[in-house]
C-alpha cells in the first residue's frame, strides 16, 4: 500500500513538473520584436452562431505581437465561449528592457500592470498593450492557443466580434486600441493562430 501511495505521489509530482514547464516563459534580449501595430479593417461578414450564441463579426483582425501573460478561464463561466485571455504587447511593450520594469498580471477577465517608475511613458503602454479574449474558431485553434506561453510570438488573424448568449449575457469587443478600464478588451473570433518558433 505504501509502495502504491508513493507511486501516487511520484506522478503527480512528475505531472506537476510538467505542468510548470510548459507554463514557462520564453526569454528574449533587449529590443522591440514586435514593430508593426494590429490591423483593423470594416467587414460586412454576416453574423453566425456558436452553439446558443449568436456572434457578429465587427472588423477583421489581424495583429503580430508579444505574449505579456496568459489566463486559463475553460472552467469559468462563458469559458466554453472564451477560454483564455491573453495579454498581448506590440512595439515598446515587445521589448524585455522595458517589460523588466513593468509587473503583469491577469485576474477576472482583465489585464494589470504596475510599475514603480516609467520605463516609457504611461500613455505608450496603455495604447501598445491590450487583454484580448480569444473566442477559437475550431479545435485545431483551441489546442495552438493552449500551447501558448509568455514571450511568444504569436499571430492571429479573424475578426473582432460581439456575441449574444440565449441567456441574456452579452459581450462587445473594443474597436480601438486607445482605450482602458472595463470594455477595452479586444474579443476575437480566431480563425488562424500561429507561434513563431523561437529564435
Amino acid at each position: 500500500m505504501q509502495k502504491f501511495f508513493l507511486l501516487i505521489l511520484f506522478i503527480l509530482a512528475v505531472w506537476q513538473g510538467y505542468n510548470a514547464w510548459q507554463k514557462r516563459s520564453v526569454s528574449h534580449g533587449p529590443g522591440v520584436l514586435v514593430a508593426e501595430a494590429p490591423i483593423q479593417q470594416k467587414t460586412s461578414a454576416a453574423l453566425f452562431q456558436k452553439g446558443d450564441a449568436v456572434i457578429t463579426p465587427l472588423a477583421t483582425f489581424k495583429i503580430r505581437a508579444r505574449v505579456l501573460s496568459r489566463r486559463d478561464y475553460d472552467n469559468e463561466k462563458n469559458g466554453d465561449l472564451m477560454p483564455v485571455d491573453l495579454a498581448l504587447g506590440w512595439g515598446p511593450m515587445s521589448n524585455s528592457a522595458i517589460l523588466d520594469k513593468i509587473r503583469i498580471s491577469q485576474t477576472n477577465r482583465y489585464y494589470h500592470w504596475s510599475v514603480d517608475e516609467f520605463p516609457i511613458p504611461r500613455r505608450d503602454i496603455e495604447t501598445h498593450s491590450a487583454n484580448m479574449h480569444l473566442v477559437p474558431a475550431d479545435e485545431y485553434v483551441a489546442s495552438s492557443i493552449k500551447k501558448t506561453r509568455p514571450g511568444h510570438i504569436i499571430n492571429i488573424e479573424g475578426y473582432l466580434i460581439k456575441i449574444e448568449r440565449s441567456d441574456g449575457w452579452n459581450i462587445q469587443s473594443s474597436l480601438t486600441r486607445d482605450d482602458t478600464g472595463g470594455g477595452a478588451c479586444e474579443v476575437i473570433w480566431v480563425k488562424s493562430f500561429y507561434i513563431e518558433p523561437a529564435q
